[in-house]
């Protein structure tokens, strides 16, 4: 039987948005199944809206197209939901896991403050928390990956400090998550 799960990332430029879903493809890659990443960009500047997908399947994946009816949508900037639609198409049983203190929208929803986690634990590029990997930790729980192949895949990208910050921010996520919501994959 083949099963597939299909996330889309919104954020904004700068904020690790299509990072965010290359590691997570990865991080599946290392246990063992198929995964594909790949961003949708509008104005390529820092600060504009983003999308990015990943698709994780126990198949290969031909798919290639944007994703417009995810299982899951991850809100790295939570002001989107004012600008923009970031929940369209999502399915009526979908997840949505959002960067917020707090927030009322009509799906299973996991909030968490990855701000303030990245502020916490120092991980501040060009004065700007960096949140991607630390929501990340969350979404590995949420969708039953482990902390491990997301590990792996963060030495891979990043190096020394900036890795360590990213592992301990992604651990943080990933505990505080407390209902993980498994979705066999």
């Amino acid at each position: 039987m083949r099963v597939s799960l299909e996330i889309r990332f919104h954020g904004r430029g700068g904020q690790g948005v299509v990072t965010s879903a290359e590691l997570l493809a990865v991080a599946a890659g290392k246990q063992g199944l198929w995964s594909s990443a790949f961003p949708i960009y509008g104005a390529e500047r820092r600060g504009a809206e983003i999308e990015a997908y990943c698709r994780i399947s126990n198949q290969p994946i031909r798919l290639t197209s944007p994703i417009e009816n995810p299982d899951i949508v991850v809100i790295i900037d939570p002001t989107l939901l004012n600008i923009s639609n970031p929940l369209r198409g999502l399915k009526k049983d979908g997840k949505v896991l959002i960067n917020a203190k707090s927030v009322n929208i009509p799906f299973t929803t996991y909030v968490i403050d990855a701000y303030k986690i990245a502020r916490e634990i120092g991980l501040i590029k060009s004065g700007w928390p960096m949140v991607n990997v630390i929501i990340l930790g969350a979404l590995v729980r949420i969708i039953n990956l482990s902390l491990d192949s997301l590990n792996k895949a963060i030495d891979e990208e990043f190096e020394g400090k900036v890795a360590d910050l990213n592992k301990r921010g992604a651990e943080i996520a990933y505990k505080i998550i407390s209902e993980a919501y498994e979705i066999a994959v």
